[in-house]
């Protein structure tokens, strides 16, 4: 048997072990223990085999998997019960005995073992030792082998021999040194009872301070002196036993040489009697287990230092954990900081935009009232249309940045609706035209079989002339716009359309070939207020209010830009795949439309400024206007048996929301028509969520003529049930 080190071949086999296949985990989550253990048995000399676990799983080095024979490497990793069940009789006891913290120890057990080429019996002394796991429980079994025939078979030769003739036992001697210098034996021996001649080779007589010369001359006292002082009481009282009871003897003891030395011998023999029973001779042999007997004791000390060790790496690990933790939240702290610094930089560049452009547009209706105020006070009232204009203008730019930054935002109330994008683009081209300006040639290229998708119109609209409009103050020189339209199937999402979802969409894309942007431009091309263009040129909203548009679509704008190679905004809208309305909408009357009469609106308003707005537009039209400040005002009115045509009601209202009261009012007036006003409610966002049958929507600010037309549309349409509301 090999007794070379073989520390690299368990690695390999553990390597190559699929532990799907094993009980073990993979040994990246072996406890500190197991790995030990491990480390153990690779690097022993002799024979070794770890059981581990519940099921005792078998992990075991080079000189055991000559033991194992045609079993390895299948038994590498199993249980040890389920390669080898034939052994269960003899080998659960000892497990049930070795897992409650005992020792066990045999010598010479024999074992049918399988080989490639058949079976072979094999004989060996077996030390089965508990191995602790860091909570000191036995988690495993240690078990060190030596094999035994050839022992076994000299000893037999030597038994059988003694009784032979003294010239056939000479012969003998010098194959039998050669075999126990083969087997790292000591010597054999053969004890005359009654003369007290101890007889013994040379290589014994010297281990035991006896001059070989005189080996078959001295009495057993003699050897007897070099067992250790402390072993030698019980080495005698073995030999006493055995020869006075015909058995066995087997012993381990230690001998003390003259220079300090001490070597481990284990011992094995035979009483023999005559035949009146009385003992007449005692033979047997000795092997050196020095080198086991370390390799045990060194077992020993590691696992009994094996508790303190892991309790030295696992507060070694702890303490790195800590560490490990502590940069973690510095990390964290730092991240932190840098976010909300750039939170604040945000916040600071939109508060900031706003707050510029909106103090010019306040200054433009504020210094327009007061100047009106001041030439109607001199009596000069023809001459403030210019003012009035201006305040008019200023107060559609505010309400245009407003829509913008809701648009931004994705808080927009989009009115989504079925729509053909080239019928869109080419209701568009005259203004495109338009707008380009003459330096700049203008080229429209549809796909023949692009997709509906369903989206705002307007919104759509106003997305595709601020793109239009970009691309022509991109090229002061003169250039090519390209509007075009394809259809995409989306299997990945675009570079940074981190929500956008696999699957199809219609793309509307506006290109030029002018100045094109650099890569710090282009990161910042979707900011909101970020523009390249002179103060006073531009509020820097449009792209941000076309990502914001696209976002709240379900959909996603993309930018292709180099400096000097033009720019393409790519919008990305979700093809739509349901039928189009089949019913054509009621349209309200052409010119003033005026109410009917008996006609009757309620007005649910709590800005006075607003309600008082409402309430002279109806006034005006002819129709009763019943107003309320909130829904506890107005519910008692729904509740009523007045005749109410239409609920015109704001959705942000204090209490309860605009769109919850039109529930309650529904259930006293099922067919009660509702037109919602708002200027900004997140759930009112999206129409066709919100909305249901018999409702529509304005969003503030309004035109006096929108509202009017809106209001005479909605009592138009049919009532929710079908029939007209009384």
């Amino acid at each position: 048997m090999s007794g070379t080190p073989v520390g690299g071949s368990i690695a390999e086999l553990i390597d190559q072990l699929p532990f799907g296949d094993s009980p073990l985990p993979a040994p990246d989550q072996w406890p500190q223990s197991l790995r030990t253990a491990v480390d153990i048995v690779s690097h022993s000399p002799m024979p070794m085999l770890l059981l581990w676990g519940p099921q005792l799983c078998q992990l075991y080095n080079d000189g055991f998997a000559h033991l194992v024979g045609s079993n390895h490497p299948r038994a590498f990793g199993q249980p040890v019960d389920l390669i080898w069940p034939q052994l269960k009789d003899f080998t659960d006891p000892i497990y049930q005995a070795v897992l409650q913290g005992e020792v066990r120890t045999y010598i010479e057990q024999g074992f049918t073992l399988p080989r490639d080429d058949g079976t072979a019996e094999v004989w060996l002394d077996l030390t089965y030792s508990p191995i602790r796991d860091e909570n000191g429980v036995v988690a495993g079994i240690l078990v060190t082998a030596i094999e035994a025939n050839e022992r076994r078979r000299v000893t037999a030769e030597l038994q059988r021999r003694s009784e032979a003739s003294a010239k056939a036992q000479l012969d003998t001697e010098e194959r039998l040194q050669l075999a126990l210098e083969a087997t790292n034996g000591v010597g054999t021996w053969d004890w005359d009872i009654r003369e007290d001649l101890f007889q013994a080779d040379a290589r014994f007589a010297r281990l035991h301070g006896v001059d070989p010369n005189l080996a078959g001359k001295m009495p057993i006292g003699e050897y007897l002196k070099a067992v250790h002082p402390d072993d030698r009481g019980k080495v005698a009282r073995s030999i006493n036993a055995c020869v006075h009871s015909d058995g066995e003897y087997a012993n381990e003891y230690r001998l003390l040489r003259p220079d300090g030395e001490v070597r481990w011998v284990f011992a094995r023999g035979r009483s023999h009697n005559d035949h009146h029973g009385r003992p007449i001779r005692f033979v047997g042999a000795s092997i050196d287990i020095t080198e086991r007997r370390a390799a045990e004791k060194t077992l020993l000390r590691l696992n009994e230092t094996l508790e303190e060790r892991v309790a030295e790496r696992t507060e070694a690990l702890a303490e790195a954990n800590r560490r490990l933790q502590t940069e973690m939240q510095e990390r964290e702290r730092a991240e932190d900081a840098l976010r909300h610094a750039q939170k604040m930089e945000a916040v600071g560049q939109l508060t900031g935009g706003i707050a510029h452009d909106f103090n010019n547009m306040l200054t433009g209706i504020i210094g327009s009232l007061d100047l009106i105020q001041r030439y109607i006070s001199a009596g000069r009232s023809h001459d403030i249309g210019r003012f009035i204009e201006a305040a008019v203008s200023s107060a559609h730019r505010a309400a245009a940045l407003t829509h913008r930054l809701l648009a931004f935002s994705r808080r927009q109330s989009l009115d989504r609706k079925r729509l053909d994008p080239n019928h869109l683009v080419h209701s568009l081209e005259e203004l495109f035209s338009r707008t380009k300006g003459e330096h700049i040639e203008l080229k429209i290229r549809l796909a023949s079989d692009t997709w509906p998708v369903n989206t705002d119109a307007n919104q759509l609209e106003n997305a595709l002339l601020n793109l239009v409009i970009n691309a022509r103050d991109a090229m002061p020189e003169g250039g090519e716009i390209r509007i075009e339209t394809s259809n995409c199937t989306l299997g990945t999402r675009p570079d940074g359309a981190e929500t956008i979802k696999p699957g199809d969409y219609v793309r509307l894309s506006v290109c030029d070939n002018g100045a094109g942007m650099t890569p710090a431009i282009r990161a910042k091309a979707f900011d909101p207020f970020f523009t390249t263009k002179p103060i006073g040129q531009g509020t820097g909203l449009g792209l941000s209010m076309i990502y914001g548009f696209a976002q709240q679509s379900g959909g996603h704008v993309s930018l292709d830009s180099e400096p000097g190679q033009g720019t393409c905004v790519h919008l990305y809208l979700p093809r739509h795949n349901e039928q189009p309305e089949s019913r054509p909408p009621v349209l309200a009357p052409q010119g003033a439309p005026l109410a009917k009469q008996g006609e009757s609106v309620m007005v649910v308003e709590d800005d006075p400024a607003v309600r008082m707005l409402v309430l002279n537009v109806l006034d005006e039209l002819g129709y009763h206007a019943l107003p309320a400040a909130d829904a506890k005002t107005a519910l008692p009115l729904l509740e009523s048996s007045l005749r109410i045509d239409l609920l015109v009601t704001d959705v942000g209202l204090p209490g309860l929301n605009g769109r919850q009261l039109a529930e309650i009012a529904r259930q006293h007036r099922p067919r009660l028509k509702v037109l919602f006003m708002t200027g900004y409610a997140e759930k009112a966002a999206e129409r066709h969520t919100f909305l249901a049958e018999g409702m529509d929507m304005v969003t503030k600010p309004f035109s006096i003529d929108l509202l009017a037309n809106k209001i005479r549309e909605m009592i138009n349409q049919p009532a929710p049930d079908g029939g007209f509301a009384a």
